[in-house]
Order: C-alpha cells, then sequence, then structure tokens
C-alpha cells in the first residue's frame, strides 16, 4: 500500500511540475500578449498623433498665410490713410489760409463802407375802397 501512495504522489508530483510547466508557459504567452497589445497600442496612438500633427501643420500654414495677407492689406491701408491725411492736412492749411485772405478783405471793405440812409418810398394811405382794374393794374 505504501508504494501505492508513493506512486500516487509521484503521479501527484508529476502533474504539478506539468501544471508548473503549463503556468509558466502561460505567463510567458500572457506577457507576450501585453506586449504585442503595448505595441499595437503604441502603434496607433503614433499614427493618430502624427494624422493630427499633419492637420495641425497644415491649418498653421493657412493661417500662416492669412495673416501675412491681412497684415499685408493693413499696412497698405495705413500707408493710404497716411497719405489721405498728409493731403488733407495740406489743404486744410491753404484754405485756412485763403479763409484769413477773405476775412482780412470782408474787414476792409466793411470799415471802408459807410452806411446810407434812403428814402424809401412809402404807400399811399388807403381809402377804404379798391376796384378789380386798380388790382389787376398794380399786378
Amino acid at each position: 500500500m505504501l508504494s501505492a501512495v508513493e506512486e500516487h504522489v509521484s503521479k501527484l508530483e508529476e502533474s504539478m511540475e506539468d501544471a508548473k510547466e503549463s503556468d509558466n508557459a502561460l505567463g510567458e504567452s500572457i506577457e507576450d500578449m501585453r506586449e504585442q497589445s503595448r505595441d499595437f497600442v503604441t502603434m496607433c496612438l503614433t499614427f493618430q498623433r502624427d494624422s493630427v500633427q499633419e492637420l495641425l501643420d497644415s491649418q498653421k500654414k493657412k493661417l500662416t498665410e492669412r495673416n501675412d495677407t491681412l497684415e499685408a492689406m493693413i499696412m497698405a491701408l495705413k500707408e493710404e490713410t497716411m497719405a489721405t491725411t498728409k493731403a488733407l492736412s495740406t489743404r486744410i492749411d491753404e484754405l485756412e489760409g485763403e479763409l484769413a485772405l477773405c476775412r482780412a478783405t470782408v474787414g476792409k471793405r466793411v470799415s471802408n463802407a459807410a452806411l446810407s440812409i434812403e428814402d424809401v418810398l412809402k404807400p399811399k394811405e388807403f381809402m377804404g375802397t379798391m376796384s378789380a382794374c386798380d388790382v389787376d393794374n398794380f399786378l
């Protein structure tokens, strides 16, 4: 009976060894799967990152071009505004000079002009009746 127990224990030990080997093989397989999964996720994320970076670079290029165009337009408008302001300033100075001359001329004429009182004819006093012929002759 002891030999049967020993034989049974021996079989159990072999089974335990087989189970340990299977466990080790399973652990290695799980570790391989984890590594493959990690590599796959890394590859997917890298692809997504590259796609997003490409899109961002494209948008940045477009926005930079628009910004450069707007800056050029602003500079042109600024130069045009400066030229217009300068022309208007020159014209204002000319008009102020003309206004000063006009004021001086009008001032001399007013001071030289003598006020004269003229008699104005006064209408005859109304006597009460007026005929249509008189009105027609008046008009």
